[in-house]
């Protein structure tokens, strides 16, 4: 199938049947519940999701056997083995053989079954430690990776590779869409494997708790990152399923940055953590800083909308009524 591509770069007229079957792989991670909640609010009556006890995405005959049953007509590939710099850095053999097989079964799976519409999520640390800022789509392979999660990086970029492939061998119209740094509901709060803002937010929540005159935090604080409420996210997934088709990817961000340590002074506040904020740059900064290029999707129309103090604001509200509650995911 062949799309009719106008100004700007990739724009693509393709609304959605919301009584199509969607597949949201990864649907009980934080991307993938953002994304089912999001498609929910926007009326999809048939969304499929089935959690790693029903479907290990790792194992490919099961894989092909739930398409073959299910039969989805749209897959939203949110499924993958995550975590911040020191699960990255200490179990690289992991995130690049579950990524791998994870990615390989869902992508061959949906082109035997002739899956019209699929949309592939990769991340930002996809580009050269040392890309120009901010960075382009076409930074993409001219550069060395960051060290600490060259493991998934080439993971994600063998999937953006096999759906550069299925477009151009079958004729389907899949795309790709590069998140940068996310957070929101539903992440990953483990005190080893999480991503930098839910692991400040556990961190500051237990000092205030229990009375810590200081928190050291792993670096310098100088690198410089990009946050997006996977809200956000969820909804610029949408957006490039019906308004995106070419084989580059697409950067989602919020196009501003700031510092590590301004980030983590204002996850303190909004957890109301009143002590000292002190660095260790004994341990590993990970890349300088990683800032998009939004330039390609605000063109077809989208724009982050959550501001990053609301969004860690709604976070950390989250984050206590799941602690509470005791369904707290880590």
């Amino acid at each position: 199938m062949t799309a009719v591509v106008t100004e700007p770069y990739g724009v693509a007229d393709r609304p959605l049947d919301r009584s199509a079957r969607v597949l949201v792989a990864g649907s009980r991670g934080l991307v993938g519940s953002a994304v089912w909640r999001h498609l929910a609010r926007e009326g999809f009556t048939d969304l499929v999701g089935p959690g790693s006890a029903e479907l290990d995405l790792r194992e490919r005959r099961q894989v092909f056997d739930w398409f073959a049953a299910a039969r989805p007509d749209v897959v939203v590939l949110a499924a993958a083995r995550v975590g911040g710099i020191k699960a990255n850095a200490t179990r690289p053999a992991a995130f690049i053989s579950d990524n791998l097989r994870i990615q390989v079964n869902v992508l061959d799976a949906a082109q035997a079954h002739g899956v019209e519409r699929l949309l592939f999520l990769g991340s930002s640390c996809i580009y050269p430690k040392f890309a120009d800022q901010p960075i382009r789509e076409e930074a993409l392979l001219t550069g060395p990776l960051e060290p600490t999660n060259d493991a998934y990086a080439i993971a994600k970029i063998a999937g953006i590779q096999q759906v550069q492939a299925v477009r151009r061998q079958h004729g389907l119209p899949w795309i790709c869409a590069m998140p940068t740094n996310l957070y929101g509901p539903g992440d990953n709060f483990h005190p080893e494997h999480s991503h930098v803002l839910p692991s400040l937010i556990r961190r500051f929540h237990e000092a205030r708790k229990e009375g810590a005159p200081r928190v050291v935090n792993w670096g310098s604080g100088a690198p410089r990152r990009e946050f997006l409420h996977v809200d956000d996210l969820a909804r610029a997934c949408l957006h490039l399923l019906e308004r995106y088709d070419a084989d580059g990817p697409v950067n989602v961000g919020t196009g501003t940055d700031l510092t590590i340590r301004d980030a983590a002074e204002l996850v303190a506040d909004v957890v109301g953590y009143r002590g000292s904020v002190e660095w260790d740059p004994g341990q590993p900064d990970g890349t300088p800083r990683k800032l998009l290029d939004i330039s390609r999707i605000t063109a077809l129309g989208w724009e982050p909308r959550i501001g990053l103090r609301e969004g860690l604001a709604h976070t950390y509200a989250w984050y206590m009524d799941h602690l509470d509650s005791g369904a707290l995911r880590r």
